[in-house]
């Protein structure tokens, strides 16, 4: 199960993917359709400031918070 780590309540707006970047703040961009390039970079939604852990798995939830899942390894 996932737990929320920071409540940032992004509303999300179709056609765009958005994830956790490099510096632990919300970021978007726009989805690729039917081959079409999307022209831009990336674009900070929120400033959240989350520290990454080793083993989880970090996203935004359908509620546009933070959170984490731990990371299934090494299933036989």
């Amino acid at each position: 199960m996932a737990e929320v780590v920071n409540n940032t309540n992004v509303s999300k707006e179709p056609g765009y993917l958005y994830y956790l970047d490099k510096d632990g703040d919300v970021s978007r961009t726009k989805m690729a359709r039917g081959g079409k390039k999307t022209g831009a970079g990336p674009e900070k939604v929120k400033i959240a400031g989350v520290k990454r852990e080793e083993g989880h798995l970090y996203f935004i939830d359908k509620g546009g918070n933070v959170a984490r899942a731990k990371m299934a390894r090494g299933r036989g």
